[in-house]
């Protein structure tokens, strides 16, 4: 072979190296891999988060997120503390306490920061007509599922009893399930009522609204809201569960509401946390798509919605639009 043959021959190779390495993130695979706690398959969590978690793997380079199932809230925020998970659905009250170290986070405090808040949970009191159930002083002596150990609902229904007034383990017979099993001990007449605490429509108090020869009841909670209000200010607000979310409900049900975060380490990615949450919001129809409660994710008074502070790249984004507050 010639030199000039030989030096050809290396130029190629040289070329084809260089291609190659150029090439190789594409194949690669994802660099990043991210988990999203979110709660239980019953629930609103798991559906929001996984429409997340694909939003993200679809929509930013070199990251794959999955959507966890999780007992919920209090859990979730476990999670972020030893760095098991990356994001997190939670309510407010449960991030509340994470992050000052009080009630079940008592000397341990959780250091999240909010990316979004998302959308607002309802309290939710489930009953079906025949149990005698009008109001929540009527659960005395009745069998309530309080939610499943580790979720936010459990939380919650825990200080709505206290707010009227009843001790959870002397004034009810208490079960702790998830919010189907639930739904299937109602129906099946094992227990008389639950509680859950998420977004509106779920998928399994409208399963057990359509069963044959079951009429559910929503219980108006809205009456606990001055006793939550003296002891956690500005963490829950009166609400309202429109009738047309539940097939048979005859009138609106008042209750109490939360606000729903995406929440992160204090540690994590200052640029992806700024990338997510421009995705949160720039694409909320895009996730509406997987449930409706995510068409109400909105800036509009952002800045006071989360309990926590927000991370570093959700403000940059937040100033970058110039939301009001940052």
């Amino acid at each position: 072979m010639t030199q000039r043959g030989t030096l050809k021959l290396i130029v190629a190779a040289l070329l084809i190296a260089v291609v190659a390495i150029g090439l190789a993130p594409v194949f690669a695979g994802p660099l990043v891999r991210l988990s999203i706690a979110t709660g239980t398959t019953g629930g609103v969590f798991f559906p929001v988060g996984g429409g997340l978690a694909s939003l993200i793997s679809k929509h930013i380079p070199g990251v794959a997120a999955t959507a966890e199932v999780t007992p919920g809230s209090v859990d979730n925020m476990r999670l972020i503390q030893a760095k098991r998970a990356d994001l997190a659905l939670v309510n407010a009250d449960a991030a509340y306490d994470a992050l000052k170290g009080e009630d079940v986070f008592r000397g341990t405090p959780v250091p999240i920061r909010s990316l979004a808040p998302l959308y607002n949970g309802y309290g939710q009191l489930v009953t079906i007509d025949g149990t005698g159930i009008n109001t929540i002083a009527d659960l005395r002596g009745k069998r309530v599922s309080t939610g499943a150990p580790g979720s936010g609902t459990e939380l919650m229904a825990l200080r709505f009893l206290e707010a009227a007034g009843l001790h959870p383990d002397r004034d009810i017979r208490r079960e702790r399930l998830a919010p189907a099993p639930s739904a299937d001990a109602v129906r099946d007449r094992r227990i008389d009522a639950f509680f859950w605490g998420g977004g509106v429509p779920t998928g399994t108090v409208i399963d057990l609204a359509v069963s044959p020869g079951i009429r559910v009841r929503l219980i108006p909670l809205d009456g606990l809201f001055p006793a939550l209000q003296r002891k956690w200010a500005g963490v829950y607000f009166k609400s309202v569960i429109l009738k047309e979310y539940y097939p048979g409900l005859p009138a609106d049900v008042p209750t109490i509401g939360i606000a729903v975060l995406l929440v992160v380490h204090q540690d994590f990615d200052a640029e992806l946390g700024y990338q997510i949450t421009k995705l949160v919001f720039e694409r909320r129809a895009e996730l509406a798509q997987v449930h409706r409660e995510a068409a109400n994710i909105t800036t509009l008074g952002a800045a006071n919605r989360s309990p926590a502070p927000y991370h570093s790249g959700a403000i940059r984004y937040f100033r970058e639009r110039g939301v009001e507050g940052f």
